[in-house]
């Protein structure tokens, strides 16, 4: 259905990283989960109502705060779309991000609630009257909340939408909350047990752990969460197809939304080379990054001295003495430098430092420079340190 709404609405449909067609996709999207959710809603209150069923009148309500979640989940989209202003220079896309975040604990403040409802049920249990239609509105309602796991998963992906994404994990944690609702049913039915109480503490537990895990879906892009490894050697890829760059290193990654994201990085370049030709190649090189992969790039050039043979085996030799150390430290941007009015020679690099040490950024730093000392007697060295 959603594939047939968006030939018909979606003009350019396939260009999923235009601001204007997630706008669309995402309020298709909406529109059709709000629609879905309230007959879902409709359809389950009457069940959970001629039944007396206090786990299906909770499952409906839960579809009711879906339908709510849809509506928040568009106004997100709306706002994301918002052009920069003085006060918001790079836009509004993490709008998005907090429409996620606010339906995720809407889905946990409704699970809670349900669940205390249930737990009243378990040690006041009511008869249930099971019937044909109450079945058949149970079975029903789990093939169209797959069905809507299935088109949030797919769109989702595909328009970059943590908010659909969240949607589709709530989706799927509707159908196994519903299921658990129509085992209870069946068992009532078939074996005569009353289990109703405890199928509803079933399904606000389904909802509550589908909020709990959407919020870290939600919340993680807001903290800044790494950026994707195919992404990255994606960005170290376009860049190494340059001749004029010889090497690539402290990459950044600043995420303000789908659609919008800043790239900082250094770019190793011959200091031999000619500034106009190598400025124009960095120029191109950040033209290319925003056509094939949407994000604003600059690139920092550094010179290095790749035919100063002794400058090259210095390098060789103070790395192999630091991968005896330790093989995960790499360096880069070495080279030779003089301090004003100081005198003697200065080496001077970075070293990059996996992100899982626990040592300090001092401690490591201390270490390397003790190594750089004791294999190179009248250097000094001026040694920074990054993080991976």
């Amino acid at each position: 259905m959603i594939s047939l709404l968006s030939k018909i609405f979606i003009k350019n449909r396939t260009e999923y990283s235009d601001p204007a067609v997630r706008k669309k996709y995402g309020t298709l999207t909406g529109f059709v989960g709000i629609l879905l959710n309230v007959l879902l809603f409709a359809g389950k209150f009457i069940a959970g109502t001629l039944s007396g069923a206090i786990s299906i009148t909770a499952d409906a309500f839960n579809n009711l705060s879906d339908a709510g979640s849809s509506i928040i989940s568009m106004a997100g989209f709306y706002a994301a779309d918002k052009k920069p202003d003085s006060d918001h220079p790079f836009g509004h896309g993490r709008m998005e991000y907090i429409s996620g975040l606010i339906v995720s604990v809407l889905i946990i403040i409704m699970g809670f609630e349900l669940g205390k409802s249930s737990v009243e049920k378990i040690f006041n249990p009511v008869n249930v009257n099971e019937s044909p239609l109450t079945i058949a509105v149970l079975a029903a309602a789990i093939l169209i909340k797959l069905y809507m796991f299935a088109y949030n998963r797919l769109y989702g992906a595909r328009i970059k939408s943590t908010a659909m994404k969240a949607t589709a994990i709530d989706s799927v944690s509707d159908a196994a909350a519903t299921s658990v609702v129509l085992v209870s049913v069946l068992v009532n039915h078939f074996a005569g047990v009353n289990i109703d109480g405890y199928a509803g503490a079933a399904v606000s537990c389904f909802i509550m752990f589908a909020g709990i895990k959407a919020i870290k879906e939600t919340t993680d892009p807001l903290l800044g969460r790494a950026p994707d490894g195919e992404y990255i050697r994606q960005i170290r890829e376009i860049v190494l197809s340059y001749e004029e760059i010889i090497g690539v290193h402290d990459i950044l990654v600043h995420d303000y939304g789908p659609g919008r994201c800043m790239v900082t990085l250094h770019g190793e370049v011959p200091e031999d080379g000619g500034i106009r030709e190598l400025h124009d190649a960095i120029d191109r090189c950040e033209r290319e990054l925003r056509e094939k992969l949407g994000c604003y790039a600059t690139i920092h050039m550094d010179p290095t001295a790749e035919n100063n043979e002794v400058l090259n085996r210095l390098r060789r030799d103070v790395q192999t003495k630091i991968s005896e150390y330790d093989k995960n430290i790499t360096i880069h941007d070495f080279r030779l430098v003089g301090l004003k009015g100081g005198c003697g020679q200065v080496i001077a690099f970075d070293a990059v430092i996996p992100m899982k040490y626990k040592k300090s950024d001092a401690q490591i730093k201390e270490k390397l420079e003790n190594i750089v000392s004791g294999m190179c007697e009248g250097y000094q060295s001026i040694i920074d340190i990054d993080r991976e």
